[in-house]
């Protein structure tokens, strides 16, 4: 049973692999299609990236470069791998966009990973969470598929269109989970401006 978290809550979770997904409905309406995008951002001790590869998202899929559709190693080189760009939604299994964590391959000088998720080109689409159906962002657990929290986008963040979902940080040699929840008018360059 997925633990109910509000913003600022932490747990301890006591798990090597987790996933992040992401998923939406694609837009039935008229307009543009809604991509949405899962980013991690590892971070050193000062909050911020150590090192450009250390930004996964849909043009660093692995760790390694490369983009969505030329990527097919196995894993993420730093412990965390994008399943890619998925640029319309309504994917049948539920997760649209996936990041795939295992903690165990995570570099010693990481201190932290956060979650975003963002909707691309927003400003020329004129596009926010509210407009996007039934789009949510969950951290479960990779080996079973329990769910830990979730957001429902269209209803807790609906005139945003960048959202810090969460952070997996080491205290003490154990990484723990904060469900940070906080939304922003802004796409993805905002947290790389924050993290770079």
């Amino acid at each position: 049973m997925a633990i109910v978290l509000t913003k600022g809550q932490r747990i301890e979770i006591g798990l090597s692999k987790v996933g992040v997904g992401l998923g939406w409905d694609p837009n039935e309406g008229t307009g543009y299609d809604f991509d949405l995008d899962a980013s991690a951002f590892m971070l050193g001790e000062s909050k911020k990236l150590l090192k450009d590869e250390y930004f996964i998202f849909y043009n660093n899929v692995c760790g390694r470069g490369h983009q969505s559709e030329e990527c097919h190693c196995a894993d993420g080189l730093f412990g965390i791998k994008s399943s890619g760009d998925d640029t319309t939604g309504g994917s049948s299994d539920g997760d649209d966009e996936t990041l795939m964590v295992d903690l165990t391959k995570v570099p010693s000088e990481i201190q932290e990973i956060i979650f975003t998720v963002t909707i691309h080109d927003y400003e020329a689409r004129k596009q926010n969470f509210g407009q996007v159906r039934n789009s949510f962002i969950r951290i479960y657990n990779a080996q079973t598929n329990e769910e830990i929290a979730k957001y429902e986008l269209d209803e807790d963040f609906s005139v945003e269109t960048a959202v810090e979902f969460g952070r997996l940080y080491k205290r003490n040699n154990e990484w723990k989970f904060e469900a940070m929840g906080i939304g922003y008018k802004g796409g993805l360059q905002y947290f790389v401006d924050k993290y770079v």
